[in-house]
């Protein structure tokens, strides 16, 4: 098997991984509290990365990190997996998935407008166009498509939705100048963030763990959308040309519609399709470079 074809391998199986999670989110949600679900998602995640860390002999790598490095690891860890997954758990807890998750994709639109002030990226007029058609695609969502009516989807669920997206564009923005190793980084990053919500939950009820569904939700979770899948990736965009595999992930949110339609039986409407086409046009225009 040649480069190409183990890249396609490797990007096809990440997609094909996340278009499931917003289904697992969902179904875990049924037996598991926001927290009893992150608690056991990240404690898995962590140990899958540094499972793999230690597989790739990157582990010792540690002593070498200084004590802002460790500081820094604290702070990322703040933002993803604990802020980040707080709040897009509860967003799934109270909205449809296919709201949800359409919203959830809204995140590179933020990320373009937040690189201009913390990046000192300039403000293109394609920029713009490109937020104009990503905030229709919401307006479209929220409303369902019937902006006269009023009649909207839960506003505080779509706040929250819209609100993980500046969480992931800040962690992801935070991200851009780290040269640590990624996988062993975001390790780091999971141990910080499952103390996180231990010591939330224990201030705020007691530590408590879901039934035998919610932790089988929660190990899926934590290998399929947060650890491995991660690794698969990377290993996907380091083996081929990063355009060519990166545009396969515009799938996913297409194939997690099915799941949604097929294994939780939302009936998905022509607003969520419609509304999602916009958010990812937005997000193609963003990325779209002039051959001029």
């Amino acid at each position: 098997m040649n480069s190409r074809s183990k890249a396609y391998l490797f990007a096809g199986a990440a997609v094909l991984f996340w278009s499931t999670v917003a289904t697992a989110f969902k179904l875990s949600l049924q037996s598991a509290t926001v927290e009893e679900l992150l608690l056991v998602s990240s404690a898995v995640s962590l140990a899958a990365l540094f499972v793999i860390s230690a597989v790739q002999g990157n582990v010792k790598r540690l002593r070498e990190w200084s004590f802002p490095d460790i500081a820094y690891s604290a702070v990322l860890g703040l933002l993803n997996p604990f802020l980040y997954y707080l709040v897009l758990f509860r967003a799934y807890d109270v909205l449809l998935a296919q709201h949800a998750l359409a919203l959830n994709y809204l995140w590179p639109i933020i990320l373009a407008l937040l690189s201009i002030p913390f990046l000192k990226q300039p403000m293109r007029l394609r920029t713009l166009l490109a937020l104009l058609v990503s905030f229709a695609g919401v307006v479209l969502l929220v409303t369902r498509g019937d902006i006269a009516s009023f009649e909207t989807i839960n506003l505080a669920g779509a706040g929250l939705a819209l609100g993980s997206t500046v969480i992931w564009a800040a962690y992801w923005i935070a991200n851009v100048r780290d040269t640590r190793d990624a996988v062993l980084r975001l390790a780091l990053n999971f141990a910080f963030g499952t103390a996180y919500i231990a010591f939330y939950m224990l201030f705020t009820g007691g530590i408590t763990l879901p039934s035998s569904e919610g932790l089988l939700g929660g190990l899926y979770i934590g290998l399929f959308e947060m650890g491995i899948t991660f690794v698969l990736w990377r290993m996907a965009i380091s083996t081929a040309a990063t355009a060519r595999v990166g545009s396969l992930v515009y799938a996913a949110p297409f194939l997690s519609l099915v799941f949604i339609a097929l294994v939780l039986g939302e009936s998905i409407y022509l607003s969520t399709v419609y509304g999602l086409l916009l958010i990812i046009s937005g997000i193609l225009l963003q990325d779209w470079k002039s051959t001029e």
